[in-house]
């Protein structure tokens, strides 16, 4: 075979596994917000108190839920 087919097909397994590790990195990182989101109901108590707001653990599990029901749909699509 000559140089330049040699060439040709390392550039195309380089374009390969950029696009490729980029779809299994992008996986991967949906895959662990979903299991750990980035904001839970401690972080949501200490910016409702930043704000000088009293939460109360049924308003708190209330804005938790309605987060989690935007991601989980906004995932979805």
């Amino acid at each position: 075979m000559s140089t330049g087919l040699w060439i040709f097909i390392a550039v195309l397994a380089f374009i390969g596994g950029i696009v490729a590790g980029f779809f299994i990195a992008r996986k991967s990182m949906v895959k662990y917000f979903e299991e750990n989101p980035p904001i839970d109901e401690d972080m949501l108590r200490m910016m409702m108190a930043q704000m000088g707001q009293k939460p109360s653990e049924a308003k708190l599990r209330q804005i938790a839920a309605t987060m989690k029901a935007q991601s989980a749909k906004r995932n979805k699509k």
